[in-house]
């Protein structure tokens, strides 16, 4: 059986919500009293929050094993017999409907993976590799009509294309322009955005600087409602990291 190496934790609203935070702290605790080379991480949503808690165990070869409503009592369980023993507790298990082995993420296809509040695990998927071939590679016209090709539309219900919105706030001549991230989502049962927020903040952030440089805005606002404490946060930690990366901010 294949080494493990690291163990997530799902810790967005939902998870949190659910209990996920005792069971974080449990297997921390556990974990360091055998001392064993895992790597404890928070992560984000993976879109299974009828689940949690949820604890995914990984091995080095990419193997993953879920287990779903995971309570503290479960995590000595969990430790001894798969962390230390190798075997799975197949009673704990999700069981593998491949209903997500199936999907093919995109937008978020780093939640549930990385730790959100780790702008060096972002860095290590690949990212801000686009602002930086936006910057130096590409003049904001070529930004626009690589948007207009993609064939990408907002996500907002219109479904308006992206490029086309863009090309038209290019050719504005006001005298300063904003790029805004409308996160309010407002309508019932809609968590896409704290999801996203949440779950990989950084990549929301370098999607608005390309914008931004595509269109010539000097300035970004996110709006977020204040419903989601734990996005705002996430954001809010994620632009000064990136500030002090020096990927965002003055002189760009």
């Amino acid at each position: 059986m294949s080494r493990i190496t690291e163990i997530r934790v799902g810790l967005a609203t939902c998870g949190i919500a659910a209990g996920a935070e005792p069971v974080y702290s449990a297997l921390e605790k556990e974990l360091a009293a055998i001392d064993a080379p895992v790597k404890l991480k928070r992560v984000g949503c993976i879109g299974m929050c009828y689940n949690e808690p949820l604890v995914d165990v990984v091995t080095e070869d990419g193997g993953k094993s879920t287990y779903g409503h995971v309570r503290v009592e479960d995590v000595s369980r969990i430790v001894k017999e798969h962390v230390v023993g190798g075997q799975p507790v197949e009673d704990l298990l999700v069981p593998d409907d491949g209903f997500f082995d199936r999907q093919v993420r995109v937008v978020l296809e780093n939640c549930g993976i990385i730790d959100p509040e780790s702008i060096d695990e972002y860095i290590s998927k690949g990212g801000y590799e686009a602002l930086k071939m936006a910057l130096t590679e590409m003049s904001q016209q070529q930004v626009i009509d690589k948007i207009t090709a993609s064939g990408l539309r907002g996500r907002g219900g219109a479904g308006f294309p992206t490029g086309v919105k863009w090309g038209f706030a290019a050719r504005e001549p006001g005298p300063d322009k904003y790029f805004i991230c409308n996160a309010d989502e407002g309508d019932p049962g809609a968590f896409m955005d704290r999801s996203v927020l949440e779950g990989d903040p950084h990549r929301v952030l370098e999607g608005m600087a390309i914008g931004a440089y595509a269109i010539g805005a000097p300035h970004g606002y996110f709006y977020v409602r204040a419903e989601y404490p734990l996005a705002i946060r996430r954001i809010r930690k994620a632009i000064a990291d990136a500030t002090d990366a020096g990927l965002i901010g003055e002189n760009i």
